[in-house]
């Protein structure tokens, strides 16, 4: 039984009581100079109540209150109150067991709990009846008293709470996915159930997981009464950093902004080691995940995962100058404007895992693999399905290759490469159209690739004006579009420009996965929100762009500019907590179809190729064209032939946000490590390699005039190196 009340310095009974018949609610009060007596809970087995009761002496009043389905009036609590106080024979009554206590007699208001190893710890403490939550790594605050709970027009979970549960559990799992930076996972963590009440009655209830260097929460709302629905208007969990964090984060982007109406497509810059409070560019806050350096202390990034129709995606709020952020709903005009823009939840039922990467280094950031670790497949897999490396001629070629004999050449690109697939965008309904599909469909199966189609999603929330239109955003038209794809031999389908991150939205990415798996097609998203544990949830999901992608190399010399930094970014801050469709390796070195006019390349091929390694995809769409055939090194396309997309480990070795990353990546028993060097200077770093158990490896690295260049080197006896990256350069290493 659990001991829910507020009561001090006390003495603990508890008795059962026989023969109580089950029938309606009551409350008794009863005065008397000496005690206090408290009905806690009752639970009915058969023909006998089991009766929890707490006696404490508090202003010298007795107070007995039933909250129960029983019948229970004044005679019987007379007659259990003779019998037990004044010492008389219980008879029927059996005492169970007094407790002495010389502090709380109830739940506890502070409580806490700590990975499995003891480093990282979250302290729950109920403040004059708002709870809040703080968190420690090695006896280190890393997150100050933080505000919970959720709210409705109607019901307020945020204050006036009091606790009257608490459950502890140890969570250990074992799970393969292939689509992530690790195949093979366990997970152990500290679970803490801690449900509270309002003065209404209404529940609720919050739960931590608590692994090593991990937290993930999230809320339960049971149903009481007739009430099927909680409609919130706010989610009150905030992150409450110390004064001395520095920020790096990338905003928000207003609703109907941007090309078309299109945005937010999480499509913005980063602004690295930015001051707490620092404002968004848009004033709308920020998107997930947000990294946060918490000085000599370490690292929290902040995310969300389990995100799926049931509720909304989310983002953080505007900081405050003191470090404080909070989970904020979309905007309203999101969507065009269609569609709450605050989740409802049935129920009972449950918000979204709210998650926490915490380490002293980055090693834990890079690595974690919480989003996938608290959520579960949401349908099996209609059949097994392929993943792997395509060519798409719409990144360097544009519109203008959207036709049946250049995607010839690109199909024969990709059976050139040995890939998988290749991606056909947009218009290809018009100026290719269904007939030519299918005989380009044959062409690939004869040299063994497999064919991808591009979709728009929108009916009405933005202007896009690309098709196919209207056959992703209703079910009727979905469906029958999907089984054209079946029947032709499609292998997967790319849609783009979706409209925010309303509930409604989330619904809609939510059918477009389960429709396809009915019809044995993968997904890719673009133009899209960023993928919440979805690689497990849903096993035909093959990634989402959800960053300022390879495209933009096309479109703005800026983005080419930025590119290095950028790339030190994602490994520690988007690609961290899922796939991202970045598109990369882009060889050529001036971005047009003939490679000699538009923007231009300032990274080297080395840094090129290393992005291959880099960025992570369980599908990635490579930037290759026909031409790097004959104007690449040997040993670029060499590599390009042989990288996977698919790992089955992923180890953090060295870097910095914004500055220099070393990643290893192994699949099956060969590893492949990738420096990249965001500096507009040359670097020299040191790295040890213990995952190698060959003294030779293969290195590709950048000579000072940034060519591209391979050779093999001998590692020492203690597997220690010195790479020099030269600037916007890379080294990448391949061996066993």
């Amino acid at each position: 039984m659990s001991l829910l009340l507020y009561n001090y310095n006390a003495f603990l009974f508890f008795i059962t009581c026989h023969r109580i018949r089950k029938s309606h609610y009551d409350d008794i009060s009863i005065h008397n100079n000496d005690l206090s007596v408290v009905v806690l809970q009752v639970s009915v087995k058969r023909n006998y109540s089991i009766i929890s009761v707490g006696c404490t002496f508090i202003n010298k009043k007795l107070i007995f209150s039933i909250i129960t389905d029983l019948q229970f009036n004044k005679s019987m609590f007379n007659n259990i109150y003779r019998h037990l106080f004044r010492r008389s024979t219980l008879k029927r009554y059996i005492l169970l067991c007094v407790v002495s206590l010389t502090s709380t007699v109830a739940l506890a208001q502070q409580t806490s709990v700590s990975s499995p190893d003891g480093a990282l710890t979250v302290k729950l403490n109920l403040k004059n009846g708002n709870l809040f939550y703080e968190v420690e790594l090695g006896g280190k605050t890393m997150l100050e008293a933080s505000p919970l709970g959720l709210q409705s027009s109607t019901i307020n979970l945020i204050d006036s709470l009091r606790p009257i549960a608490e459950k502890r559990s140890e969570i250990s799992s074992n799970y393969n996915e292939l689509k992530i930076k690790r195949s093979q996972v366990t997970y152990q963590a500290n679970e803490l159930l801690y449900r509270l009440e309002n003065p209404s009655k209404q529940q609720i209830e919050v739960t931590f997981r608590v692994s090593n260097n991990n937290i993930a929460f999230r809320y339960y709302v049971p149903q009481m009464g007739e009430p099927a629905n909680f409609a919130l208007i706010k989610e009150e969990s905030g992150f409450k950093f110390p004064i001395f964090t520095t920020t790096f984060l990338t905003a928000q982007a207003p609703p109907m902004i941007g090309w078309m109406k299109t945005k937010p497509s999480y499509e913005e810059e980063y602004e690295a080691d930015q001051h707490l409070g620092f404002p968004s560019k848009y004033g709308v806050g920020f998107t997930f995940p947000a990294l946060f350096h918490v000085g000599d202390r370490g690292w929290v990034l902040v995310s969300e995962t389990g995100v799926s129709s049931a509720y909304c995606g989310s983002k953080l709020s505007e900081g405050t100058k003191d470090g404080l952020y909070k989970i904020a709903f979309p905007e309203d005009g999101e969507n065009n404007g269609i569609g709450r823009a605050a989740p409802t939840i049935s129920l009972p039922g449950y918000t979204p895992w709210r998650t926490l990467t915490v380490g002293s280094n980055l090693k834990p950031i890079v690595e974690t693999t919480i989003p996938f670790d608290v959520v579960e497949p949401q349908y099996k897999p209609s059949k097994q399905y392929e993943f792997g490396r395509a060519t798409w001629s719409w990144l360097e070629w544009q519109d203008g290759s959207i036709n049946f004999e250049d995607q010839k050449k690109f199909i024969d690109l990709s059976s050139a490469m040995g890939y998988e697939f290749v991606l056909i965008d947009n218009w290809w309904d018009t100026k290719i159209g269904q007939a030519k599909i299918k005989q380009l469909v044959a062409y690939g199966k004869e040299r063994g690739v497999g064919i991808c189609l591009w979709y728009n999603s929108n009916g009405y929330w933005n202007d896009a004006p690309q098709t196919p239109k209207n056959k992703m955003n209703t079910s009727i038209a979905r469906k029958a579009e999907m089984q054209w794809m079946q029947q032709v031999g499609i292998k997967g389908i790319k849609v783009d420009f979706f409209g925010g991150d309303k509930q409604e939205t989330l619904k809609l990415y939510e059918d477009i996965l389960s429709d396809a798996n009915d019809y044995g097609l993968t997904v890719i998203f673009h133009g899209c929100t960023l993928p919440r544990g979805w690689e497990r949830m849903y096993p035909n999901f093959a990634g989402s762009e959800a960053v300022l992608a390879s495209e933009n190399l096309i479109f703005t010399q800026h983005a080419n500019d930025m590119e290095a930094f950028n790339a030190t970014l994602h490994p520690f801050i988007r690609n961290s907590v899922a796939a991202m469709d970045f598109g990369p390796v882009l060889l050529n070195k001036r971005h047009n179809r003939e490679n000699n006019g538009g923007t231009i390349r300032k990274t080297t091929e080395t840094f090129q190729i290393a992005t291959a390694v880099l960025f992570q995809n369980p599908v990635q769409n490579f930037g290759l064209t026909p031409n790097n055939l004959q104007d690449m090194p040997i040993h670029v396309i060499d590599f390009m032939k042989q990288v996977p997309t698919l790992w089955d480990e992923t180890t953090f070795i060295d870097g910095y946000p914004g500055k220099y990353v070393v990643l290893a990546r192994r699949k099956a028993d060969t590893w492949y490590v990738a420096a990249i060097n965001a500096a507009g200077k040359e670097k020299t770093i040191s790295v040890t390699l213990p995952m190698f158990s060959t003294d030779t490896v293969q290195l590709i690295e950048d000579n000072t005039a940034r060519a591209s260049e391979q050779k093999q080197i001998r590692l020492s006896k203690a597997k220690t190196i010195k790479l020099t990256l030269q600037p916007e350069g890379a080294a990448v290493l391949i061996g066993k």
